[in-house]
């Protein structure tokens, strides 16, 4: 299942996202969603997690969880 994790920290790494959702399942992949002028995060990515239900409870353990400065929010995408 693929999650858009959105409002993450300017300063949130790949690696922090990994290491905050792989505590409720495995992840697939993790991508943060960089601007090419500034190099820096824009404040979303997304995560892919393979089982249904570890993603579930992903999104609802992390929804609105003030990861960094800010409160993230978790939802799946459309595709």
């Amino acid at each position: 299942m693929k999650l858009l994790v959105r409002n993450l920290d300017r300063l949130t790494t790949e690696e922090e996202l990994v290491n905050i959702f792989k505590e409720f399942g495995e992840i697939e992949y993790c991508t943060l969603v960089i601007d090419p002028k500034s190099g820096s995060s824009k404040g979303f990515g997304f995560i892919e997690m393979p089982n249904v239900s570890e993603a579930k409870g992903a999104i609802k353990n992390l929804n609105y969880k003030t990861i960094g400065r800010n409160k993230i929010r978790v939802k799946t995408t459309k595709n």
